[in-house]
């Protein structure tokens, strides 16, 4: 499958073993990770104001990356659209899932080892890599995301999901950088959240 777009959202829409600390109703809402309260003063240091390019996040927020890949031949670029295409317009979508505790620290996971930069493998595009050692991502079936969604207005597009179970944290430098260079996907942004759906009628056994 290709990759179609890479985007975040500040906290986490679902909830995982990593990250239960609930952060409230609404768009900004969802969960933080457990390991939010144990930050250090530097971990939490704000950035220089002329190297913040990435929008709505700082030190110590939760974020939830998803890397989000279409079975249409189309090219990476902005928003979901850039999934489908006027011959591919329904096509099967894989979401690849990773939640991370944003820290001040260049010792952290760098979002540029992530990020999609042109690479192509076996004629697809693909990130670079995708986070490792955050546990056996967990497979189930639902429904692109976002604030415009609840559980009682679903999103029409269906989507394989692959969350990671555990936190890892991520330098906020490196994000900023991410936005900063620009991106094919236009992301200067993390976005909102859809609140956790627990109606038991909406949701799908996890493989």
């Amino acid at each position: 499958m290709n990759l179609c777009n890479i985007h975040t959202h500040t906290n986490a829409e679902h909830k995982g073993p990593g990250f239960t600390v609930h952060a409230g109703p609404g768009e900004h809402g969802g969960y933080k990770c457990n390991q939010t309260s144990e930050l250090t003063e530097a971990e939490l240091k704000q950035p220089d104001a002329g190297t913040a390019s990435f929008k709505g996040i700082k030190p110590g927020d939760t974020i939830e990356v998803h890397w989000v890949h279409s079975s249409c031949d189309v090219s990476p670029g902005k928003g979901l659209g850039s999934c489908l295409s006027e011959k591919c317009s329904n096509p099967e979508l894989r979401v690849e899932t990773q939640v991370f505790l944003v820290v001040n620290d260049k010792n952290a996971l760098n979002f540029a080892d992530f990020a999609y930069a042109g690479n192509i493998q076996n004629g697809l595009h693909q990130p670079k890599s995708l986070p490792e050692g955050t546990g056996t991502p967990v497979v189930f079936a639902g429904s692109t995301t976002g604030p415009k969604y609840t559980q009682s207005k679903c999103s029409p597009l269906q989507v394989t999901w692959s969350v990671r179970p555990q936190c890892a944290k991520i330098d906020v430098n490196s994000l900023h950088k991410w936005a900063g260079d620009g991106n094919v996907f236009e992301e200067d942004h993390s976005h909102g959240i859809r609140q956790l759906v627990t109606a038991p009628e909406l949701l799908s056994p996890i493989e």
